[in-house]
Parts: C-alpha cells; structure tokens; sequence
C-alpha cells in the first residue's frame, strides 16, 4: 500500500498501537490545514453529549455537537457544505468548506436550513506543530487516506473507524473488531 502524504482534505485514521491515547482513540481527522507550519483537523466520528442549543442556548437546533479535538475545546468551530449560504468559508476540498460567517449559521440554523448532512459542529480542535503530525506518522500512530466519501456528515461515527480498519486488511481486521474496551471482554 503506497504512503500517502497528509494534506488538507485528507484524512486520518488513527492506528491500533494509540489505543491508549484517549483523545485519538480509535478517531478519523479531517485535515483541514496542512503547510510548513504544521496542521489542523476535527475529530469527526466523536460525538459529545452536547448540542448547539445546549452550548448555545438563544439558538435552538438539536444538532450534534463532536469532539474536534483536545486544543482549544472552550471553542466553537464548523465544517460544513454549504459555502453559497455561510459567507467567508474556507474550502478544504471536495465540497467540504472550514468556518464561515457564524451569523449566517445562526440565521441559518433559526430557519432549520442547516441538517445534519450540511454541517458539523466540533468542540476543539487537533493540531499539530511543524514536523509533530511527520513525527506521529513515522511513528505508525497514524494512516493517511483520502476521503472518498460522498458526504462525509452522513456517515455513521460508530462504525466509521472500524469501516476504514477493515480495508486495510491483514491484522488491521483484527483490530477492528477488537472491544474497544479489552477488560469488558
């Protein structure tokens, strides 16, 4: 399998041997930077308990809000596809796009036109520092993918990280269906 290089719009699967780390356990990252300087992703398959109304409390919407990482977690951020209606995006790749004007989410999301399948909202952020993601990389913590999904919103968070082990084959699918909690075995 040929190594691919992170980049924005890539993703990242986190390998078996950080099954340790609780903030990338079993996590897929959307990279949405990566340059010289290091890079940035979300957590995408890593619900919180909590939903915009619930951090938010002027809007009332019942979409989810995920763990996007352990940097920054007092922080709001969102991923979405919707760049004609959210001013100011930033386009990831693929009909992804990064933030935006929050005002136009808020308007938005007040007219229930924002779904599930349109935005992702993540509480923190995963960052890592110039040469760190290189560093875990070689350290076989993580594998870069490309994102082949059609709409990455719409797939399922508890499954999504065994799905992708799966195609890597070999022990990987013995990892996969692995508890995630050895001692409950």
């Amino acid at each position: 399998m040929q190594r691919l290089k992170p980049s924005k719009g890539k993703l990242l699967v986190a390998e078996p041997s950080i099954l340790n780390d609780t903030s990338f356990n079993r996590s897929i990252v959307l990279l949405s930077e990566h340059n010289d300087e290091g890079a940035i992703g979300f957590i995408i398959n890593k619900p919180s308990e909590f939903t915009i109304s619930d951090i938010i409390p002027e809007i009332e919407s019942s979409l989810r809000i995920y763990i996007g990482g352990p940097v920054a977690t007092e922080n709001l951020y969102f991923v979405h596809r919707m760049p004609e209606l959210i001013a100011d995006s930033i386009e990831i790749g693929d009909g992804i796009f990064w933030g935006g004007n929050f005002d136009n989410v808020q308007q938005l999301l007040d007219n229930d036109a924002l779904t599930n399948d349109d935005i992702r909202f993540f509480l923190g952020y995963s960052g890592w520092s110039k040469d760190q993601l290189q560093d875990e990389l070689n350290t076989t913590s993580w594998k870069v993918i490309e994102n082949s999904h059609q709409n990455i919103f719409d797939i399922s968070h508890k499954s999504f990280w065994k799905d992708e082990l799966m195609k890597f084959g070999g022990e990987y699918q013995i990892w996969a269906n692995a508890p995630e909690n050895p001692s409950l075995n």
